[in-house]
C-alpha cells in the first residue's frame, strides 16, 4: 500500500513541480523513478506488481493512445497530410534503417537486437511531443504535422517492434514471412476491433441508453475490452486499434463525446506520472552508470543524423519550406511507449540468448532522457529563430461569445488583431462565425482545449462568461500555455467575495472594478458601444476622460501592433500617440475623429 502511495505520489508531484520551473514533466519524472528505485531503493516494482506489471503498464499505454488518438480531428489533414503520411511511412523506414545501423556498428549489438532497437526508437508519441508543442507554439502546419506524426508513430513503432521480435522468436531474421503475415494480421483486426468499439460506443449513446454518468466509464470499459480482445487475436495489435477507435469517435458527428475526452484526459496525467515512476525504478542502479562514449556517440547519430535524413528524404516535395523542414527535423523526443517496449522485449530476448539483449532497456531510457531535455531546450528557440514561433503574440482568446463578447472581438479585429472565441452554447459560436469571428465550440476548461484550440497569434485570454468559477477556472487552465500575466478575468459582482478566493486561483481583474459581467450586460443594453479613439497631444486622456466620464476603458494600442489589456489592479493612464478601446455611451458628443 505504501508503495503504491509513493508512486501515485511521486508523479503527481513531479508533474507539478514540472509545471512550477518550466521543465518539460517527463524528466522530474524519470527522475523521481531514479531516486525511488535503484538508487534509494525505496520502490521495486516487480515485488509489487509481479505478473500483473506488463499487463497495467501495457493498458494504461493504450487508454493513453486512446486520448490520442481523439485529438486527432481529419480536418487537419487538408494542410498537412501529405506530410504526415511521409513522415510515418518513408520517414519510419529511414529510421528503422539507420537506427539499426547506428546500433549494429556504435553499440555493437547482434544483428536481431540492432533491428529491435531500431524498431523501437521510430517512435515520439503525445506524452512528450503536445507538451513540447505547448512550449513552442509553432505555426498551424508545424505543429500539425509533429502532432499527428506523435500520435500515429506510436502504434506504428510498437506493432513494427512486435513483428521483428516475433521473426526473431520463431528462429531469426530469415522467418520475414511471420513478420508479413503479422503485419498484414494487424491491420485487419485494427480495423476491425476499432470500427466495431467505436461503433457500438456510438450507437449506444445515440439511443440514450447509457446514462451521462456512465458514458465515460463505459467508454473506459470498451477501450480495454477492444484492447484485450485485439491483442488476443493478434499480438500487440491492440495499439493500432485503440488509437484508431479514438480517431473514430472524435471526427464523428452522431453524439457528443466531449465529455468522455475531459476524462480520459484526465486519467492520462495520472497513468503517464505512474507509468514513467515504474518504469525508470525498474533499471538496475549499473545500468545507470554504464553510459559511455559508445552509447553518446548513437545518440548523437540519431539526433543529428538519423532524424534530419528520414525529415529530409519524406519531406522531399511535400510542398515545406526549408524553415519547417528544419523544425520537423529537430524534434523527435521519445516517450511512453518506448520505454514500456523496450523493458518488455529486453527481457524476453535475454531470456531467449540473444546476447545485448539487457542493453536495449538501459539505452532506450538514455535516449528518452537526452532527447527530452535537448529538444526541450533547443526546439523553442529554433522555432523563434526561424519565424516559426511568435515569441510575443498579441491576440486576444474569449472564454465567451455572447453578444457584447463578440462586440469586443469585432473592434479588436478591426484594430488589425487577432481573435478567436470559445464558448459551450454553440448558438453563440455560430453567431461568430456568420459575423466572420473565428471561433470554436467546446470548454475551455479542458486540457483538449490546448491542444485543439488554435492559438497562433494568440498572446491574451478574457474570461468573460457569465459563471466566475468558469473565468477563473479556464485562466487557471491556459496560464501554463500564455503565461499567468496575460490572463485575465471579470472581476466579481461583490468584488468583496474575491478576497475569500486565493489569488492563485483566480486570474487579474479585467477593466475596472464597476466591469462585471451584469454591468457590462447592461451598459451593451442601453446602448452602450466600442469605440477605439486616438489620443493626441491636444485630446489626450485628461480631455477623453471629461468628455466620456463614465466610459470603461479596455485596451491600449502601441504602435507598431502592441496590445495592451487594462486590469483594474494596474492600470496607467494612455499617453498621446496611442489608441485606446473603451465602451462609451451611444450618443457621443463633440469629440475628434474616432476609427
Amino acid at each position: 500500500m505504501l508503495a503504491i502511495a509513493l508512486i501515485i505520489t511521486l508523479g503527481i508531484a513531479a508533474e507539478w513541480f514540472a509545471w512550477r520551473i518550466g521543465l518539460p514533466s517527463i524528466l522530474l519524472l524519470l527522475v523521481a523513478g531514479f531516486v525511488a528505485g535503484p538508487i534509494t531503493g525505496l520502490l521495486d516494482p516487480d515485488a509489487i506488481l509481479g505478473d500483473l506489471l506488463f499487463p497495467i503498464v501495457s493498458v494504461s499505454v493504450a487508454i493513453i493512445l486512446f486520448e490520442g488518438g481523439a485529438s486527432l480531428r481529419l480536418t487537419e489533414l487538408r494542410q498537412v497530410g501529405r506530410v504526415v503520411g511521409r513522415l510515418v511511412t518513408i520517414g519510419t523506414l529511414i529510421t528503422w534503417a539507420l537506427g539499426t545501423i547506428a546500433a549494429r556498428y556504435l553499440l555493437h549489438l547482434d544483428p536481431g537486437p540492432s533491428l529491435l532497437l531500431g524498431a523501437i526508437l521510430v517512435v515520439t508519441g503525445p506524452t512528450v511531443i503536445v507538451p513540447l508543442l505547448r512550449q513552442m507554439r509553432p505555426t498551424a502546419t508545424v505543429g500539425n504535422a509533429l502532432k499527428w506524426e506523435g500520435i500515429l508513430i506510436d502504434p506504428i513503432g510498437a506493432v513494427l517492434a512486435v513483428l521483428v521480435f516475433e521473426a526473431l522468436a520463431a528462429g531469426g531474421l530469415a522467418e520475414w514471412e511471420v513478420a508479413a503475415v503479422g503485419l498484414l494480421e494487424t491491420i485487419v483486426v485494427g480495423l476491425a476491433l476499432a470500427g466495431l468499439g467505436a461503433g457500438l460506443l456510438i450507437w449506444l449513446m445515440d439511443r440514450r441508453w447509457v446514462p451521462e454518468y456512465l458514458q465515460s466509464p463505459l467508454a473506459l470499459v470498451a477501450v480495454v475490452a477492444a484492447f484485450a480482445a485485439s491483442n488476443t487475436l493478434q499480438a500487440e495489435s491492440g495499439l493500432l486499434t485503440v488509437t484508431l477507435m479514438g480517431m473514430v469517435m472524435a471526427n464523428q458527428r452522431a453524439v457528443e463525446v466531449r465529455h468522455i475526452i475531459e476524462f480520459k484526459e484526465n486519467l492520462r496525467v495520472l497513468l503517464i506520472s505512474a507509468l514513467f515512476i515504474i518504469l525508470a525504478a525498474r533499471l538496475p542502479l549499473e545500468s545507470l552508470t554504464g553510459i559511455g562514449v559508445a552509447e553518446a556517440m548513437f545518440i548523437a547519430a540519431l539526433i543529428l543524423v538519423v532524424r534530419p535524413i528520414a525529415v529530409g528524404l519524406s519531406t522531399q516535395g511535400a510542398g515545406l519550406g526549408w524553415r519547417e523542414r528544419a523544425v520537423l527535423a529537430w524534434v523527435a523526443p521519445r516517450g511512453i511507449v518506448a520505454a514500456a517496449v523496450s523493458s518488455l522485449f529486453a527481457i524476453e530476448l535475454h531470456e531467449a540468448g540473444y546476447a545485448g539483449a539487457e542493453a536495449i532497456a538501459t539505452i532506450t531510457f538514455a535516449v528518452i532522457i537526452a532527447t527530452v531535455v535537448i529538444y526541450g531546450l533547443t526546439a523553442t528557440p529554433l522555432a523563434r529563430w526561424l519565424g516559426l514561433s511568435q515569441p510575443d503574440p498579441q491576440g486576444v482568446l474569449f472564454v465567451g461569445a455572447h453578444p457584447w463578447a463578440r462586440t469586443i472581438a469585432t473592434g479588436l479585429k478591426a484594430q488589425g488583431f487577432a481573435v478567436r472565441l470559445v464558448d459551450t452554447n454553440r448558438q453563440n459560436v455560430v453567431e461568430c462565425r456568420l459575423a466572420g469571428l473565428p471561433a470554436d465550440y467546446g470548454s475551455a476548461l479542458t486540457e483538449g482545449a490546448l491542444d485543439g484550440i488554435d492559438l497562433d497569434g494568440i498572446g491574451h485570454l478574457l474570461a468573460i462568461t457569465a459563471n466566475d468559477e468558469v473565468n477563473s477556472l479556464s485562466g487557471l487552465n491556459f496560464s501554463e500555455v500564455l503565461g499567468s500575466d496575460h490572463i485575465y478575468q471579470l472581476p466579481p459582482e461583490d468584488l468583496g467575495s474575491a478576497s475569500d478566493v486565493g489569488r492563485h486561483l483566480r486570474s487579474r481583474f479585467l477593466f475596472d472594478p464597476r466591469a462585471s459581467y451584469w454591468r457590462l450586460t447592461a451598459r451593451f443594453d442601453s446602448g452602450w458601444e466600442v469605440r477605439t479613439t486616438p489620443l493626441t497631444e491636444e485630446f489626450g486622456w485628461d480631455a477623453y476622460r471629461t468628455e466620456h466620464p463614465e466610459a470603461i476603458p479596455l485596451f491600449v494600442i502601441r504602435d507598431p501592433g502592441k496590445l495592451t489589456v487594462l486590469a483594474a489592479d494596474e492600470w496607467s493612464a494612455p499617453e498621446p500617440g496611442q489608441r485606446l478601446v473603451a465602451i462609451v455611451e451611444g450618443e457621443s458628443v463633440s469629440s475628434p475623429p474616432r476609427s
